[in-house]
């Protein structure tokens, strides 16, 4: 079969090079558009349904409402493991389902055992599902704050609320936007206990007329006017504080009592869980203070870089709708930079490694001719490898980088000792008293270290196999490695059966080095020093086996000492500081503790952005 395809690629030698330059701009067109991301896609199936609890201590969400929804979910159709955390108002309960299920499935069945128990929660009390999204899906802060504070953290939360989170929802592969800090708008109506008593309205009473008069209602139609109908609508929505201080509480006497009259209403804050807090350098030292926050989240599979981008456009865009002392920042957080910096780092490693590789071929070969032969392994080998991640829908990261990072050394291996054996062949053939032709000459050099080429890249693959073997996050995480290796090496076995027998039928034959009739000196060099090594491992046979045993014992003695980790560290050019304090701690307390940390961190001369979040954002 291998005889056979090279034999094809001889006598078909441009239709070969012709698919072989198809290959390489078709994958090289495939790999700009490959997703790019930090890892693999390593996101489990999980569902978390959120319960917002007002007034409960952390006791009464765990008895009231966790513990119900936790024996509904228990049990449920592909359900592996149920986690949960209770806090002061508030249930989140995380439910994990196994690897390769379909997460809108998941949400489903989550759905219909949350009906179950919805009988056995306090009145008022709605589970609801969080937003699908990426364990790695914290792409982005935002910071909002005024400078001068000429706009009211009133004014600039209902702006970041209603103006800019909306916008942001609307990018394709924005999951969720969690809004912290500032303060939310409310219409509050201030009862006066004087007046209560004076009027004889209780409390009951005042807060029945503002819960049934803020809604519109249906009259149904009026046909009455020619061709047209007319819809009959009782508009009773709130919409000014006015609306609110004229709603009638009841009569007394055939009078209408007022909420005016034993109240005040007035915009106000609501009871605020969480607040922020960012800080920029500029030329002139920090700016910045209290401010909104906003945080964005991105769906699985979305390409993070992409998804940034739009984010910051939008963001551009808003500028010129928003008052003039409210600043916009978006380079407080950017986890896209640490993509680009992992993916940098490792195309470095690439490039470098590619230099070399040319560097040595042309210094063991002296001539471009074959270097040029053996080099095109590695860029059909990657482009290809392109290829198969699209087909699999595998993304860019540094696992598949570091894979290519690890064979791009080995991409050549079969191709040299193609194209090697064929110019010392051709070369011997030159010099014989009776040349054959240079396409047999190549054809039966190419079979003669067939076997060799095939059952080294065979034993190198099976290597590799186990990492398929492994399952859950360390499968997700190290299978992608084991893909782009395989596939590359592969892909290199190909193209040394295939191209570099045709590469060298056109470029050795006439080639002027093929008149030499010695090895170059630096190969000489080397195969003087092998055949010394080799008859002195021969001469002293127990000395070396002693000393190979010994190197063995060492090295594994010196393994069992390194540090384990399940993933080196990383330089992601941020870093979280979490300050904890006694529970119980309260809002102000807790920003006036954060902000003592931060003004030490703003002394640190190479701190050039600082975003803080105390306590939760809502929905959070």
């Amino acid at each position: 079969m291998i005889d056979a395809l090279i034999r094809l690629s001889l006598t078909h030698r441009v239709a070969v090079i012709a698919l072989a330059l198809f290959l390489l701009v078709l994958g090289s067109w495939q790999a700009s558009q490959l997703p790019i991301d930090v890892l693999p896609d390593v996101n489990r199936p999980r569902v978390v349904v959120l319960t917002e609890a007002p007034g409960l201590a952390p006791e009464e969400v765990e008895a009231l409402v966790t513990l119900p929804l936790e024996v509904a979910l228990n049990g449920a159709t592909g359900v592996q493991a149920v986690r949960s955390a209770s806090g002061i108002g508030l249930s989140v309960i995380y439910v994990e389902f196994d690897w390769g299920t379909d997460i809108y499935v998941d949400r489903q069945i989550v759905n219909e055992r949350l009906q179950l128990a919805a009988d056995k929660l306090p009145p008022g009390m709605r589970p609801q599902l969080a937003p699908i999204s990426s364990i790695m899906g914290q792409i982005l802060i935002v910071g909002m704050w005024s400078e001068g504070d000429a706009t009211s953290p009133m004014e600039l939360r209902t702006l970041a609320d209603w103006t800019v989170r909306q916008r942001l929802l609307k990018i394709p592969g924005v999951a969720q936007v969690l809004v912290m800090g500032g303060q939310r708008q409310q219409f509050q109506v201030l009862v006066d206990p004087s007046q209560l008593l004076a009027y004889g309205v209780t409390l009951a009473d005042v807060e029945a007329a503002v819960r049934e008069s803020n809604a519109n209602a249906t009259g149904g139609y009026l046909d009455e006017q020619g061709s047209d109908e007319l819809v009959v609508r009782s508009l009773g929505r709130v919409q000014t504080l006015d609306d609110l201080r004229r709603v009638v509480v009841t009569t007394r006497s055939g009078r209408p009592i007022t909420i005016e009259q034993v109240a005040r209403v007035v915009h106000g804050a609501a009871v605020q869980r969480g607040d922020a807090a960012a800080h920029v350098r500029t030329e002139e030292g920090f700016t910045g203070g209290p401010a909104v926050v906003l945080t964005i989240n991105k769906q699985p599979e979305a390409d993070t870089r992409e998804v940034t981008r739009e984010v910051v456009a939008a963001m551009d865009e808003l500028r010129t709708g928003v008052p003039d002392d409210v600043h916009i920042s978006t380079e407080l957080f950017r986890q896209s930079q640490f993509i680009d910096r992992a993916i940098g780092n490792v195309s470095e490693a690439l490039r470098e490694g590619g230099i070399l590789v040319v560097i040595v071929l042309f210094v063991f070969l002296l001539n471009f001719r074959t270097t040029l032969i053996t080099l095109t392994a590695i860029p059909l080998s990657i482009v290809v490898t392109a290829l198969v991640f699209r087909w699999f829908g595998l993304s860019i990261n540094t696992m598949t980088l570091g894979g290519l990072a690890v064979a791009i050394g080995e991409l050549v291996d079969d191709a040299i000792v193609d194209a090697e054996n064929v110019y010392r062949r051709l070369r011997e053939n030159r010099q014989s008293a009776t040349p054959r032709p240079a396409l047999a000459v190549v054809y039966d050099a190419s079979r003669e270290i067939r076997g060799s080429i095939v059952y080294g890249t065979v034993i190198v693959v099976v290597m590799f196999t186990p990492l398929f073997a492994l399952s859950g996050m360390e499968g997700r995480l190290f299978e992608p490695i084991a893909v782009a290796y395989i596939v590359s090496i592969l892909c290199s076995l190909l193209v040394s059966l295939t191209v570099t027998p045709v590469l060298a039928s056109w470029l050795l034959p006439r080639a002027r080095f093929m008149r030499r009739e010695r090895e170059g000196l630096v190969l000489r060099a080397l195969q003087a020093a092998a055949q010394g090594a080799i008859a002195f491992s021969l001469r002293h046979r127990a000395l070396v086996l002693g000393s190979a045993a010994a190197a063995f014992v060492l090295a594994a003695v010196e393994a069992a000492r390194l540090e384990r980790d399940f993933l080196p560290p990383f330089n992601e050019g941020s870093a979280q500081v979490n300050v904890v304090l006694r529970p119980g701690t309260n809002l102000r307390q807790s920003n006036e503790v954060a902000e003592v940390v931060g003004d030490r961190l703003r002394q640190v001369d190479d701190v050039v952005a600082i975003v803080r979040r105390t306590g939760r954002a809502e929905d959070d």
